[in-house]
């Protein structure tokens, strides 16, 4: 006969229980929250957001469309949303690539690598992001435009801390940090894009990538 060992009944009780536990009003609303916010981005892989439809958004969640009203005011709400999720993702990757060294090519390899990690793990805020940066005139795109440059502004003040940019002016700080900033999201786009994916066409990607960030960092030492 099978031993049970001590206690072991008594979890498998505890588990049971914990799966039969109720979930809270607040709990399934959240989850449907998160679900809309989840079936748009899934919308997003191919569309822009000026033409994400509210129907197909909540036939993907499996709610019914008048529901959707219950979560959030309007599709531009729902958007802005999914613009903190996106932002919050560069912040930490920021934040993660914030103590690569002091030395401009031990930077460039260790942010382009960084970029690299998060990319692929949240490929579809970046595509989100990139996109919507050229969108036109929305509420959406504007605010996605705003948020990158107040990044920028952020890395402008780190691009601060090397010495041969202690002295820059704050505009040409942020100049320089704007460079920075697109030439990471295009590299970003064409991992997203790149066809068949590989570990060499990742690293061919990458490469380009450090020489572009080395470029702009010889540059930046003999401007002004």
């Amino acid at each position: 006969m099978r031993q049970v060992a001590p206690g072991s009944g008594r979890k498998i009780d505890d588990m049971s229980a914990e799966s039969a536990k109720p979930v809270s009003r607040q709990e399934r609303k959240q989850r449907t929250r998160q679900a809309l916010l989840d079936a748009a981005l899934a919308q997003l892989a191919d569309h822009p957001f000026a033409v994400l439809s509210l129907r197909e958004v909540t036939k993907q969640a499996d709610i019914v469309p008048t529901a959707f009203y219950r979560h959030f005011v309007s599709m531009d709400e729902l958007g802005l949303v999914l613009l903190g999720e996106s932002m919050a993702v560069l912040h930490r990757m920021l934040e993660a690539a914030r103590d690569s060294g002091t030395e401009f090519d031990e930077v460039a390899h260790n942010v382009v690598r960084t970029l690299h990690e998060y990319t692929r793990a949240h490929e579809a805020h970046f595509r989100f992001l990139t996109r919507e940066r050229h969108g036109g005139a929305g509420a959406v795109p504007q605010a996605a435009r705003t948020e990158l440059r107040m990044f920028a502004g952020d890395l402008a003040v780190d691009l601060a801390r090397f010495d041969c940019l202690r002295r820059w002016r704050t505009d040409d700080l942020r100049m320089l940090a704007d460079m920075i900033v697109t030439m990471l999201l295009s590299t970003a786009v064409e991992l997203i894009e790149t066809a068949p994916r590989s570990a060499e066409s990742d690293e061919q990607i990458l490469g380009v990538a450090e020489n572009r960030l080395k470029l702009i960092a010889r540059g930046a030492e003999h401007w002004g």
